[in-house]
């Protein structure tokens, strides 16, 4: 199998991501990567759960960490009668699903394919774990491969010279788009707000286009309304944890401001992954409120007077109107009409498990 991860920047391959081997599930430490590069080692599905909550990995990288926790609890369960495996599984399917509540529906997804796997796994005679990590795989690649389609559709929107403001990290559409920016001869500068309080964008979005060889800058949250009208920024994108089916946008924390910024600006701003039929409205999503320490503090220093309270709500809500188009591997389509992503080319309406961030 070719591997689709193999020209895309360190922590955007699979063994860099999550891995599942001999019993244990290993997750590159997202909250320190690049200042040091540390694995934490999962031996039961439950820290593996613990370790997304904790906002080890981040973006696209939790799905991959629950789809290898699920191969962990196969393993731990592996002496376990039939009735009684599919119980345990089922348990750390839903443990590992709600590790973080704003991402629920997208994570039943992965952890019912899983089980899926492990039933037709049982019927079939193969080993569980083996069978579930190398789905784990497959979808990746079938995913990554999506993805670049995604990016293609995206840096068509991009200028020849241009300049990109993104926000936090979008995981494998990062690498792609640097890739495919590189491949349609368009020279592009990128600029990341840091992304507080764990500074995705300057840590992992801008070391993912660094690795990349291409030309990158990071600024302070408070800076993407002024440095979009010095630095004449072309574009602003970012993915979302969230696309409902009216079209808002649950995203990073701060990408509503930027994206009013952007229209304050005339600058397009172009949201990529896959609509959510999960998600009809934004009835139906639970914004995660996050612990408020951690704004308090600074590289683990804590920087108000002892009393002062703190809020970080970890996600906001872009409306639709303030998007230029939401791009898919299908195309961009207008986040007033996102029912037509699910239309095929006979004209009837299907079902997509697609988590594309």
């Amino acid at each position: 199998m070719e591997r689709m991860d193999k020209d895309l920047a360190y922590m955007l391959r699979y063994e860099n991501v999550a891995w599942y081997e001999k019993g244990k599930v290993r997750i590159l430490d997202r909250r320190i990567y690049p200042r040091e590069v540390r694995f934490i080692e999962c031996s039961n599905h439950k820290e593996v759960a613990q370790a997304i909550a904790d906002m080890v990995t981040q973006s696209g990288g939790p799905y991959v960490a629950a789809g290898m926790g699920m191969a962990l609890a196969a393993y731990e369960a592996r002496d376990k009668n039939k009735d009684d495996f599919i119980t345990y599984l089922e348990n750390a399917a839903y443990i590992l699903s709600h590790a973080r509540p704003t991402t629920t529906e997208n994570m039943l997804i992965v952890t019912e394919n899983a089980l899926k796997t492990a039933k037709d796994a049982l019927k079939e005679g193969k080993r569980v774990d083996n069978a579930i990590f190398e789905n784990v795989i497959s979808s990746s690649n079938r995913k990554y491969k999506k993805i670049s389609q995604v990016a293609k559709y995206l840096v068509n929107n991009f200028p020849n010279n241009g300049t990109v403001m993104t926000q936090c990290f979008a995981e494998t559409i990062v690498g792609f788009m640097v890739l495919e920016s590189r491949n349609q001869d368009k020279d592009i500068k990128y600029i990341c707000p840091e992304t507080r309080p764990y500074l995705q964008g300057a840590r992992l979005t801008a070391s993912v286009i660094q690795d990349m060889g291409a030309d990158v800058t990071v600024i302070t949250d408070n800076m993407p309304a002024y440095t979009m009208g010095k630095k004449k920024v072309d574009v602003f994108t970012s993915a979302a944890d969230v696309i409902t089916m009216d079209g808002n946008i649950v995203n990073k924390v701060g990408t509503f401001q930027i994206a009013l910024a952007a229209n304050y600006w005339g600058i397009p701003y172009f949201v990529t992954g896959a609509p959510n039929q999960g998600h009809s409205d934004l009835d139906s999503v639970t914004i995660e409120e996050r612990d408020s320490e951690l704004v308090l503090h600074s590289l683990d220093t804590k920087h108000t007077m002892e009393g002062v309270k703190g809020f970080y709500p970890a996600f906001d809500i872009t409306p639709p109107h303030l998007c230029s188009g939401v791009v898919t591997d299908k195309g961009v389509f207008s986040p007033f009409d996102l029912k037509s992503y699910f239309i095929d080319k006979n004209g009837n309406y299907i079902t997509s498990d697609d988590i594309l961030i």
